[in-house]
């Protein structure tokens, strides 16, 4: 049972990280398998490989009238740079995830954060790195409940090149696995309440 009728996700990173078909992928997982309504919104800078780049992702159970996100529920960060130029827009009830060997200084987090090696566990246990948005997806869609698994799942294959369909599956087992024990960890961050 969903606890919103609107929810935003932002992932950020940098060009070549793959956060916009992640971005797709989630719009997919929501429209095509949850009867809901949802529209992506990358954003790049000039400098594709290495710049800031965003992807914003809102979920309705309604009509998407103005597809611009206002407050975010759920903040990706996959460098320092995508996470100073984007988190502020996170809601202090929000939920922000970093990739802890890229986002090292996390102090003006507006949300509680927690820490995720993805680009380690992509490398250690899925041995393809172009994986890790699908290994940071999972643990995305593990954390918020914002669709189901098996939605994420059905997305996921859908969007898998031909022959690279198992080796999805595994990066999304992963993500959603570490979500998961995520939740049960707790943050690594809390802003203080005067903040």
């Amino acid at each position: 049972m969903r606890n919103w009728t609107h929810y935003e996700a932002r992932f950020g990173a940098v060009g070549g990280q793959g956060v916009v078909l992640a971005g797709a992928i989630l719009a997919d997982a929501a429209v095509f398998y949850e009867n809901l309504k949802a529209v992506t919104s990358p954003q790049y800078t000039a400098q594709v490989r290495g710049g800031a780049t965003k992807v914003d992702v809102i979920i309705d159970t309604q009509e998407i009238l103005f597809p611009q996100t206002y407050i975010i529920d759920f903040f990706l960060a996959m460098s320092q740079r995508a996470f100073d130029r984007y988190v502020s827009d996170t809601s202090p009830d929000g939920t922000i995830l970093i990739e802890p060997s890229l986002v090292t200084d996390y102090s003006k987090a507006p949300a509680k954060v927690y820490a995720m090696p993805i680009i380690l566990l992509t490398k250690r246990e899925v041995g393809k790195m172009v994986m890790t948005s699908v290994v940071a997806l999972g643990a995305m869609v593990a954390m918020s409940k914002v669709v189901s698994e098996e939605a994420i799942r059905k997305a996921v294959l859908k969007n898998a090149p031909k022959g690279t369909e198992q080796l999805n599956l595994k990066a999304l087992a992963l993500g959603l696995e570490w979500g998961n024990e995520l939740i049960k960890k707790g943050p690594i961050y809390r802003p203080s309440k005067g903040e």
